[in-house]
């Protein structure tokens, strides 16, 4: 590789020639900055493998990279609407400086396992081993569809191009890439000074005029490209720009021969199911032929198809096992369709009502599903096959030995009826779990005497023979038989009270009336009782006695103390409630078993019986005197008072003046047109609202004949309500009565003069004294006179 970036003595005489010309037009040459390889660079698999003949991939031809790598899961169908893949320059398969090929990530960390590779130089160069720099010429010119996508302006040289023609079976196409390049070269500023090698992924439906680039950061970040993705960290004088989707500087080179790269990014497009579509990767050196780029497409991320994966949208194999016919769901990957159909099937028989997206399978067999899209006259179609077996039934167990000088060690073979009864098991026994979880042959031989260590954990693989397994866990158990012991703080408790007991003498504890194993407990007797535990050692063995302790509970101190509310100048008793042997002890500091208070306030007393003792409180509350705030009276006679609560007490109310008192606030049979004394008080307090409040009715016939019945209209229960007034007016709206504070009420006379029989309209306005909100009444009267 040279100092700058030229590709031949032939056009190192021509840049000569030209380089007054050319730095004319502010193209200024490149320097190459070769770098030294680092130990780590040189170590055997620090790089990714390109065309390496070991990889079958290594000798496919683009198409066969297109269907069998880039596209994952595709079936008959979807193979068949992958066509004319090609690749520009036609570089051979057999061509070792071909630009295209296929990688695999060997044994380094790179982020995609294989995939396909362009690169603007020699394909092998990407990886395989240490180079300075990445610059081979592939010799080619411009393109013209990458111009025009990216808008490009400098020379563009090396043009390579993968093409293929597709039929997407979903409404999306997406696929994973990484973009590497030597423009990253650290020792210059190449991605802040303009060089960028012109990079894009096009996509079009076949017939229409321009492409769309693909390659494109998530939102409004703009194109992937060096001058767009720049590292910050002072490696670039205009960096940092979208810095997030820089992988970093690789220098010295490792993985792969250039000094930086993305992250894995996306490409996402959306398409129409059924329409041919044309993709087009295309990349080229910008200016110079010496600063090479390449872009990595993952394998199996190019996803036109369908595929068949787990609940979690992991993606299955082509068979798996199924044990003991536990449930398997299988679902359809693709994006939701329009007219979309599903059908499952197993061992080719259609499968009645799997028609959904996800089938969830309960037994062995060959399933396919296929799915139907509009305008798609072939079905995409996937296939799976899950093979049944029946796993033993396993138990984890214990082997318990409580030794003697005669009797050491175990016979394993004891343990296997505890662990399974499965006819024709097979049994295998393991020091070490993750040999037991491989299933290696580095299994214990000598069964029938085995010397274990105290609280040894045996692992034992339980198999059909065939995969089907389980693994159970045996745990040896080896010591002498403990003595129990058991001791509590007091023998005495009161009622409702808890007490801690200790055992002792074992590791753990067999208690009589529990399944705790520990060796404290809290117990909460009701009433005198006796506890008895076994002392369990670290290995199992039990005492031969149980110890005991009996618990004798005293009777439980109870009150029923109760509060309340209390109005300004109110008293209220308060009653501890009696017991045998109480004494009593107030916050105020008496000493008797009741109290009176004047205010409020938070009230306690201490309550003892010679044993125990307990607290209890209560709360007297300043009570706040309700208003009735709203009065809803109809010509039924039913009245509803909404009523103001300050302090949220339990309201009572009363309309005969606190006469009689009820806790709703509904009344009814209340006559109309009569002033009702309305009261509101907090229970059990002095706290009461008042208001008179005046029924109003409008009787709709008068008769004003001096029979005293029905003679007139009377408005003097509202006459003094604020803004009255009340109006009547005849069928044509011309007012005939105006009441007046001298004469509130209408006898059917006008202007001295008796009005004729008709009908005549009202209208009444004043303030609601409950609510203070303008009222207005509105209706017809008929008026009849004796003519």
């Amino acid at each position: 590789m040279s100092n700058y970036r030229l590709k031949s003595y032939f056009f190192l005489v021509l840049f000569l020639l030209a380089s007054v010309s050319v730095f004319s037009q502010g193209v200024r040459n490149r320097k190459v900055s070769k770098i030294k390889p680092s130990a780590e660079s040189l170590k055997a698999g620090a790089f990714i493998d390109v065309n390496v003949a070991s990889y079958a991939p290594s000798g496919y031809s683009p198409a066969q990279l297109v269907t069998d790598v880039l596209i994952n899961g595709g079936t008959t169908c979807t193979t068949a609407s992958v066509t004319n893949v090609t690749v520009s320059p036609s570089h051979a398969v057999d061509n070792v400086n071909r630009f295209w090929g296929y990688f695999n990530k060997g044994t380094t960390n790179f982020p995609f396992t294989d995939g396909i590779v362009l690169t603007t130089g020699h394909a092998q160069d990407a990886g395989n081993s240490f180079i300075s720099m990445a610059s081979k010429s592939v010799g080619t010119g411009s393109d013209a569809d990458l111009v025009a996508a990216t808008g490009n302006t400098s020379t563009l040289n090396d043009a390579v191009a993968l093409e293929f023609d597709f039929v997407p079976n979903s409404t999306q196409v997406k696929f994973n890439y990484i973009f590497a390049s030597e423009e990253y070269e650290p020792t210059n500023d190449y991605p802040c000074s303009g060089f960028s090698d012109a990079f894009a992924l096009l996509l079009k439906k076949a017939g229409d005029p321009t492409y769309t680039n693909l390659a494109i950061l998530p939102g409004t970040a703009g194109p992937v490209s060096v001058t767009n993705i720049v590292p910050g960290g002072g490696a670039f004088s205009c960096g940092p720009t979208n810095a997030t989707y820089f992988a970093g500087i690789n220098s010295p080179h490792v993985q792969v021969n250039y000094y930086g790269r993305t992250i894995p990014l996306t490409a996402v497009a959306d398409v129409i199911p059924g329409q041919t579509y044309h993709f087009k990767m295309v990349l080229a050196d910008a200016i110079d032929t010496g600063h090479d780029s390449a872009v990595f497409l993952e394998g199996g991320s190019f996803d036109i198809g369908i595929k068949i994966v787990d609940e979690a949208g992991a993606a299955l194999p082509g068979s798996i096992n199924m044990c003991d016919n536990t449930p398997k769901v299988l679902k359809a990957q693709v994006a939701t369709i329009p007219g979309m159909t599903f059908q499952w099937y197993k061992n080719g028989v259609l499968i009645p009502g799997a028609t959904a997206a996800a089938y969830t399978a309960s037994a062995p067999g060959v399933y396919t599903v296929k799915v139907m899209i509009p305008g798609n006259n072939c079905p995409g179609e996937a296939s799976i096959t899950i093979v049944g077996g029946t796993s033993p039934t396993v138990h984890d167990a214990t082997l318990k030995l409580c030794s003697t000088p005669d009797l050491t060690t175990f016979n394993l073979e004891d343990a296997k009826p505890l662990i399974s009864t499965t006819t024709g098991a097979v049994f295998k026994f393991y020091a070490n779990q993750a040999d037991a979880q491989a299933q290696n042959n580095s299994n214990i031989t000598n069964l029938t005497n085995y010397t274990g260590t105290d609280g040894q954990l045996i692992y034992v693989l339980v198999s059909n023979g065939a995969f089907c397994s389980k693994i159970a866990t045996l745990t040896l158990r080896k010591e002498e038989t403990p003595v129990a012991k058991l001791t509590a703080p007091r023998l005495k408790i009161c009622a409702g009270e808890s007490l801690l007991l200790t055992a002792a003498g074992g590791v753990t504890y067999q208690w009589g009336d529990s399944s705790s194993t520990g060796g404290i407990r809290t117990v909460n007797p009701t009433q005198t009782t006796t506890y008895t535990v076994y002392a369990i050692g670290a290995q199992g063995c039990k005492s031969l006695q149980p110890a005991r302790i009996t618990i004798e509970v005293i009777p439980a101190i109870v009150s029923n103390i109760k509060g309340g509310y209390i109005c300004k100048g109110d008293k209220i008793l308060l009653d501890a409630g009696s017991g045998p042997g109480y004494t009593y002890l107030w916050s105020s500091g008496e000493t008797t078993q009741t109290i009176t208070v004047d205010t409020p306030g938070e009230y306690a007393v201490t309550i003892s019986n010679g044993v125990c003792s307990k607290e209890f409180k209560t709360q007297v509350i300043q009570a706040v005197i309700p208003q009735i705030i709203k009065v809803d009276y109809n010509d039924r006679g039913t009245m509803v008072l909404t009523a103001s609560n300050p302090s949220n007490g339990v309201l009572e109310y009363s309309i005969d003046n606190g006469i009689t008192w009820q806790a709703s606030n509904v009344f009814t049979n209340v006559p109309p047109n009569k002033i009702i004394s309305i009261r509101v008080k907090v229970k059990f307090t002095s706290c009461e609202g008042f208001l008179e409040y005046f029924t109003f009715v409008m009787k709709n016939v008068i008769t004003p004949n001096g029979d005293n019945i029905n003679d007139i209209i009377d408005f003097r229960g509202i006459s003094d309500y604020k803004d009255f007034k009340g109006q009547i007016f005849d069928r044509y709206g011309k007012e005939v009565f105006k009441a007046e504070k001298i004469r509130p009420y209408w006898d059917g006379f006008f202007q001295g003069k008796r009005l004729p029989t008709s009908s005549y309209w009202y209208q009444v306005t004043f303030e609601d004294p409950a609510s203070k909100q303008l009222t207005i009444k509105t209706g017809w009267i008929l008026l009849k006179n004796i003519e």
